[in-house]
C-alpha cells in the first residue's frame, strides 16, 4: 500500500514560496541547507535563494516547492484549505506575509500566495 510521501507545488520562485508556507503553517519550516547541500548548490551556480527545489517540514506532509518549467496553468489544479480558530486575525497574519486578498465566502476567506496560487483560510 503506498503512503503520501510529499505535495509538489510548482513555483516560478520555489524559495519564496516555500518561505511563506513556512511562516504560514504552524510547526513547519523550511529544511536547512547542510554545507554538503550549500557545496552541490555552489557548484551548479545555486543558492538557497535559487534553488530550483526547496522542502518545507512540519508536524504533517512534507512540502517541496519545484521550479515551474513551461507555461502557467490559468488556475491551480488543487489548493490549500488551512484551518484556524481565528479567522480573521489569521487572514491579516497572512496578509502582511505577503498573501493578497481575492474573496470573503461563508466560513472562509479566498487568498493568493505570493505566487497568486488560491487557498482558503476557514474557520475551525
Amino acid at each position: 500500500m503506498a503512503r503520501l510521501k510529499e505535495i509538489v507545488i510548482d513555483c516560478d520562485i520555489p524559495s519564496r514560496v516555500a518561505q511563506f508556507w513556512a511562516e504560514a503553517l504552524d510547526g513547519y519550516e523550511v529544511m536547512p541547507y547542510d554545507d554538503d547541500e550549500l557545496a552541490r548548490l555552489a557548484a551548479l551556480g545555486l543558492t538557497p535563494e535559487t534553488d530550483p527545489t526547496v522542502m518545507v517540514e512540519g508536524p504533517g506532509t512534507r512540502l517541496c516547492f519545484h521550479l515551474r518549467q513551461g507555461e502557467r496553468p490559468a488556475r491551480n489544479r488543487l489548493h490549500f484549505d488551512i484551518a484556524t480558530p481565528d479567522r480573521a486575525r489569521e487572514v491579516e497574519r497572512l496578509l502582511s506575509l505577503g498573501a493578497t486578498f481575492v474573496r470573503e465566502a461563508d466560513g472562509y476567506t479566498v487568498l493568493n500566495d505570493p505566487e497568486g496560487n488560491n487557498f482558503c483560510v476557514a474557520s475551525e
